[in-house]
This record gives structure tokens, sequence and C-alpha cells, in this order.
């Protein structure tokens, strides 16, 4: 066996490029870039999350110990800010964060462990003190860092150098530390720019005389309309709030020189205690006292009625601190379905809100998706939990009507993901993008030249350093690309058939509100409940979803003629209804239901 040199990241400060090496995955060879790595003689660990069994199983693995983590940690954070907080408390304030880092953790240590079983390593290179300059201020810092280069350096090394015998050679940067990589595929209108400065202009005007049972909107993906006139009807003055940002606060190396209560079972379990009193976010530890501070000093109000979120229980750390805070002394918290994760047969961040939520509004089902499966061997599970979900209809489609044009143009909409694995739900993970790049590419190879002319790729806004549009310009020279500028309901009216190219929000939009809709995608690598499997096999059945790219465009260009032909169809319709009635209602009267859903709960989920 040869022995090769262990390079982590894309960070080519650590590269040997003189000697044999081995990639820990497709992650560390940018497309960019392939003139340096190609010429290389490398090898590429195969991920271990290519095993879909084993990544499903995995996940079932970790939700348990975040379970009995989260527990620790509480207890930990409870003694050193002197304060006796519920396990929900700090589910709501640390969990979004916790639930995100030891799955992120897990994955690179069983990379390292895959790469220095099967691989003989001479050494690898690591980058001297990164990861104590990488320590994240709150949520927001860390989903920033977690998909860069720079803090999984940062990680592997530390993984390498305590946890393995391979020979680390520390070296020193020699560039700032940044978040990430060729993020974003475009720039902050000039639109954009003036609508965030009215809305913070509309959030400080919103302190004006609130009152003290009020109930707190905030994020809740309601047209702005629709919110206003919500909050009219609940009898209360329209507020805008919008998120706060934390206080941002230096970390302390002393404060964090502490362990969690439990060894753990293995070696990752102790790997992952060691690094938590590292990583955990200053704004929980160092800052917390301050962030008590800035909570107290809100202007939202002392005893809200209700509290009503899709988006910000995750992110927005002052909005937790309160929220936690309010649902301590009793006040419900509410939380929106803001995506298409409904129909994944994982999703962490979905269990999640459900954890923390006493109500759940869905956008048309009832019960908690099957977390099992049979082809695991496991049990399944579709039991309501306490009355908590209520079908409300789909919040971001409330007033909103689309139309297209029978004549425009074929849209695919794009996905991206991280080059690095980040928050568990099925979906293809880290490398397995590229996989998914290349049914795209078979898509396009499938249509006619003429096709290809009335096809337009959008790309998805974020980048993670995939130089999606450099691949897909390289690949097909000819084809129309829109790198994410314009908003895509502009692109839906200039379409004449939408194409949804991953199992996500964009199909469940575009089916409510009737508009001609392909889809296609592996179900190997987008898992579905098994509640959802029906439904999506008659939308087979009739033709509009597809499990290749090749079938997907034979459709394609059987249809193209007379796509209104085709849509129309009674059958097609009815399929389209039953699947959007469970998964994208929208309801006659959806603010009604929507007041009725927000002003019937209790603590607890009951009615």
């Amino acid at each position: 066996m040869i022995k090769r040199s262990l390079i982590t990241t894309a960070e080519e400060i650590t590269w040997k490029t003189d000697v044999p090496i081995l990639f820990l995955g497709e992650w560390c060879r940018l497309y960019d870039r392939k003139a340096v790595w190609e010429k290389l003689d490398a090898e590429v660990v195969p991920y271990h999350w290519d095993d879909r069994d084993k990544l499903y199983k995995d996940y079932g693995y970790l939700r348990k110990l975040y379970e009995r983590v989260l527990n620790e940690v509480a207890t930990r954070l409870n003694e050193t800010h002197r304060v006796k907080h519920s396990q929900r408390y700090w589910r709501i304030l640390i969990g979004p964060w916790l639930g995100d880092f030891i799955p992120i953790v897990f994955d690179r240590w069983e990379m390292i462990q895959r790469a220095v079983k099967h691989y003989d390593i001479s050494e690898a290179r690591v980058i001297e003190g990164d990861l104590a300059k990488l320590v994240p201020n709150n949520m927001d810092d860390f989903e920033h860092l977690f998909i860069g280069d720079q803090w999984n350096q940062a990680i592997y090394g530390y993984l390498l150098e305590h946890w393995t015998d391979v020979h680390c050679e520390r070296i020193k940067s020699q560039s700032p530390l940044s978040a990430n990589i060729n993020v974003s595929n475009s720039q902050i209108s000039i639109k954009q720019r003036i609508r965030r400065f009215l809305a913070s202009i509309a959030s400080k005007a919103s302190a004006f005389c609130v009152r003290p049972d009020e109930a707190l909107f905030i994020a809740d993906c309601l047209p702005l309309r629709e919110s206003v006139s919500l909050q009219w009807q609940l009898g209360q003055i329209p507020r805008l709030w919008r998120m706060i940002a934390p206080p941002s606060v230096a970390v302390n190396s002393e404060s964090r020189c502490w362990h969690l209560g439990d060894i753990g079972d293995n070696d990752f379990e102790r790997a992952l205690r060691a690094l938590i009193p590292l990583q955990i976010p200053a704004l929980y530890l160092e800052g917390y006292d301050r962030l008590m501070e800035q909570v107290s000093a809100l202007p939202w109000p002392q005893r809200p009625r209700f509290i009503f979120t899709s988006n910000a229980y995750c992110s927005d750390d002052v909005f937790k601190a309160w929220t936690a805070e309010k649902v301590e002394a009793d006040a419900p918290l509410v939380i929106g379905q803001h995506g298409g994760g409904c129909t994944c047969l994982w999703s962490f961040p979905e269990e999640h809100e459900m954890a923390i939520s006493d109500r759940f509004l869905s956008w048309g089902w009832e019960d908690i998706h099957e977390q099992q499966d049979t082809h695991t061997g496991a049990l399944q599970s579709s039991t309501k939990v306490d009355n908590k979900i209520k079908p409300v209809g789909n919040l971001k489609m409330v007033g909103r009507r689309l139309s297209w044009d029978p004549g425009g143009c074929a849209l695919m909409v794009e996905m991206s993901m991280p080059r690095y694995s980040y928050y568990m739900y099925s979906v293809p993970v880290a490398s397995q993008w590229l996989g998914y790049f290349e049914e795209q590419s078979r898509f396009v190879n499938a249509l006619s030249p003429k096709l290809r002319e009335q096809l337009l790729v959008r790309l998805y806004n974020q980048d993670f350093g995939w130089y999606q549009k450099k691949r897909w310009q390289d690949r097909f020279p000819q084809i129309s690309v829109d790198d994410g500028v314009v908003p895509l309901p502009l692109l839906i009216e200039k379409s004449r058939l939408c194409i949804s190219a991953y199992k996500g929000t964009t199909f469940m939009e575009t089916l409510a509100m009737d508009i001609p809709t392909l889809m296609f995608w592996d179900p190997k690598s987008w898992e579905l409940c098994a509640s959802a499997r029906p439904y999506f096999e008659q939308m087979k059945e009739v033709g509009i979803f597809h499990e290749t790219p090749e079938s997907a465009a034979a459709k394609m260009t059987e249809i193209w003629d007379d796509v209104p032909g085709w849509w129309h169809q009674p059958e097609i319709q009815e399929v389209r209804r039953y699947f959007c009635d469970r998964f994208s209602r929208m309801p006659e009267n959806p603010l009604r239901i929507l007041k009725d859903a927000l002003t019937t709960v209790k603590p607890g989920g009951s009615k």
C-alpha cells in the first residue's frame, strides 16, 4: 500500500503536492482549481454516507445521543450561570446549535476514522491554533463557519492530533480567517437594500405603545399584507418585528476548562464531549449575561398571548432567549411550517420544531411523519402528538397568485448544498451533490437541441464553492442560466413549464398555484416518509413525477407543444389537488383558519 499525505479540506496551504496524497472527500477539490489537483497522484476516500442505510441508522443513533448530551449541557449551563432553567428552555436556546454540531462532528470523525483504517497515511498538515480562533459568537455565526474550509480544517486537525496516531505537521496560517469560499452567486440588489432599510424603520416604529399581553409575530412567513390583516383581526396594532443582532463577546479560554459529566460510550462520544466546551457559541457561555440584559430591554410584550414564528426559532438567538423565558412563564409557542421537508423520511429541523412548540401549523398534514422505515427493520409511527399539529395551509402562499405563459420557456429550478454535511434530513449529503449535478446534466442531454434552447436553468443563489454556473457553462455552453438574482416568481410567470429537480418547496408552491410542473429526482437519495409515498406514486402514474432524468425529459418532449392541454386533463388535476390537500393546501379562508389555530393554543399543545 502506497503511503499518502492526507488532505482534509480545500485549504491548499495544507497540501503537499510533491508526494502521493489522499483527499478526505470531494469537498477538497474545488472545481476552479481543477488544473492543480487533477495532475496529482491522488485518491479520494469514499464518502461514508454514500451508504444511505448507514446514514439513516446513524441518524437514529445521533438523535438519541443528542437527547443525552442536551441534558448534560443544560445542567452545566444552569450551574455556570447560576440559574434553574428547564430542559425545554435550553432546548429552545441551544438546541439548534447542538442538534447540528453533533452530527457534523460525527461526520468528520467517521471520515477521519475511515481514512486511518483503510489507507497508509504518512502525515497530515494542520493549521496551528485555528480551532481556538474559530469559536462562533452565536448560531448565525456558526451557520456561516461550518460550511467553510477553515472551520472544517480546524475540526479535522483537532481530531487527527488528539484521536489518531497520524503524524501531524503544524503550520501557521497565511491568510485571515473567513467563513466560507464563494458562498453566494450574487450581490444584494439595491431593491433588497431598500426593503431591508424600510423593514428596519418599521421594526423600530413597532416599539410604540406595546401592550404587555399582545401576541408577538416575527418571521411568520406570511406576506406582509396578510400578516398585518391578521394582527388587526386579533385586536392589536400590527407590529413588524425583525431580527435583532446579539452582542459580540470575547472568548475566554479559562471559562471553557470544563468537562461534561458523562465520559461517553465510545471514542467519538468522548471526542464530542471534549469539543463542546471548546466550540459552544460564546453567546451561550461568556456572553449569556449580556444576552439576558439585551432580552430584558426588548420592547416586546411582557406577557405575550402567544408567540408565532416560522423561521426565527433557529438562528435568531435574541428571539430564542426571549421566547425560552416566556415559554417558562407559560406563553404558548406556535411554529409554522416554512418549507417542503414534511415529506422527508427523517428531518432533525422538523423534529426540533415539534419538540419546542405548543402548536405546529402544517400545510395540510395532521400526523407526525414516520421516523422509522421497514427497509431498516425498524418500527413505524404515524401517531398524533398531543393534538399539537394543526393544518392551516401553505402560509407562504396566502394571498398570492401567479400566472404562467403557455408560450414561455421551460424553467428548471436547481438546488445546492454545502460541500460539507450540515443538519440532517433525507437529501443528498456533501459530495453527493456531484451526483445530483450529473442527473441534471443527463436531463439536458436527453433533450433535443431545439428544446435545450427553450430551457432556463435557475441556480440556487448560494453556491457553497461548487461553482455551479461554471460547471453548467462548461458542460452546456449554449444553455441559458440564471444565477438566482431574478426573483423566482418573475421567472415562473414567463414559463410554460416549471421543472423541479429536487424535493423541496418549489414544486409544492407551483402545484398549489396550478402551474404546469414536472419533477424528477432519485428516490434513493431523497427518501420519502411512508405517508407521502402513495401521493408521489400517483403523481408518477400521471407523469408529473419521475424517478429518472431521462423519463422526465421524455415527458417534456411529449407535452411541449401543448402543455396546457396536458396539464388541464382531469386525471392530472385530480392528482394535483389530492397532493396539495395534504402537503400544500390553499384554503378559501386561510386567515380565519390561522386565527382560530392561534387563539385556541394553550401551553403544552392542548386545545
